[in-house]
């Protein structure tokens, strides 16, 4: 019977210390998630900015990698944290600012850290 009465509120007491500390995770990973994100579209609009005002064939080449990058962060579901391919998507969208990056000839550095989020170039 105690062996039982002990199971029922370990059980109790687990569950709801599980799902505070799950909220704390969720609420931070998504945190940084929207940080990097954020990040990542400051960056895409103002060189897009800047690049308007350029032409040239490498430029158009690079204006157009940049639409690549604003659609693709325009289209990630920031609202739904249970789509499926969240994490694929954000990998891509990855992968779209590192060939940015390397196109503009800019090394990106992208740190989430307790004191600060940053950009180094």
């Amino acid at each position: 019977r105690f062996h039982g009465e002990g199971y029922q509120e370990g059980l109790a007491e687990g569950s709801h210390a599980g799902m505070a500390e799950g909220r704390r995770y969720g609420a931070l990973h998504g945190a940084w998630i929207g940080s990097e994100i954020g990040c990542y579209r400051g960056f895409a609009l103002t060189w897009h900015s800047l690049l308007q005002k350029c032409t040239g064939e490498k430029n158009s080449r690079k204006i157009r990698a940049l639409d690549s990058l604003i659609g693709m962060i325009q289209k990630f579901p920031y609202e739904d944290p249970t789509y499926d391919k969240l994490q694929e998507d954000l990998d891509k969208i990855r992968g779209k600012f590192k060939q940015v990056c390397s196109m503009l000839n800019i090394q990106s550095d992208f740190r989430i850290g307790t004191e600060r989020s940053s950009l180094a170039f």
